[in-house]
């Protein structure tokens, strides 16, 4: 089982450098093949400037193996050729955008499948904001204001990302919605890598992130390690 990078927005740029050199080092170093899936960002037809903005920033950061996928809805999550390529990879990196959509497009999916099993086999699954709101059981879809499911790959948490500009402003409905459900705010610029398998996250990047259980709350700022049981996981 591999690594889980979770980012709250913001993520080509600033101080996620951190977190990102230290995703590439988990996946096998600068020649680790990198894949970026820019569906989220397909609704608003910015899905190729996206994708080519992380393939520059990670190359940036020193990798050499990076490409994004041409994955951008429901059926192109299918393709032979994108799932192969996933399944092949060692870093997946589901950028941000529209969540709903996102979801939709891997819920079910040929691709999905293939991140799971690269996951399982010790390949890192980042996310940012929106890509990162997915990957857990619930997120919040702010189209609908409503609480969807999500792809399930962390049980028990919903992200509110943006956290410090404008996703703590979910917390009071989420609460209401989710109260058996952990909250993870995370800020911009920031980012947290999990290890599920050990059991612990550390916190990357400018801010911080703000655990919310049973109404409580905790801040934890970058460079800090936490046990994962805070979020029940």
């Amino acid at each position: 089982m591999g690594f889980i990078l979770l980012a709250g927005g913001a993520e080509f740029g600033g101080q996620m450098a951190m977190a990102d050199r230290r995703a590439i080092q988990l996946a096998g170093g600068p020649g680790a093949p990198i894949r970026i899936v820019p569906a989220a960002a397909a609704p608003d037809h910015n899905h190729r400037q996206a994708g080519q903005n992380g393939v520059s920033w990670f190359k940036d950061l020193g990798a050499t193996n990076v490409s994004a996928l041409p994955l951008i809805d429901r059926m192109s999550a299918d393709d032979p050729a994108i799932v192969e390529s996933l399944a092949q990879a060692a870093l997946i990196y589901l950028l941000g955008g529209f969540p709903r959509h996102l979801a939709e497009s891997l819920q079910g999916s040929r691709s999905w499948q293939a991140i799971r099993a690269a996951y399982q086999t010790g390949a890192v699954i980042a996310g940012s904001s929106a890509g990162a709101m997915v990957l857990c059981e619930y997120f919040y879809d702010p189209g609908s204001s409503r609480v969807v499911p999500g792809l399930e790959l962390i049980k028990s948490l919903c992200i509110l990302p943006h956290h410090d500009t404008f996703g703590k402003n979910w917390a009071a409905r989420l609460f209401e919605l989710l109260p058996n459900t952990a909250l993870l705010g995370i800020d911009e610029e920031t980012g947290v890598i999990c290890s599920v398998l050990k059991g612990f996250g550390r916190v990357y990047g400018k801010g911080e992130i703000t655990l919310y259980r049973k109404a409580k709350m905790n801040r934890i700022g970058p460079a800090q390690q936490f046990k994962l049981s805070l979020l029940n996981i």
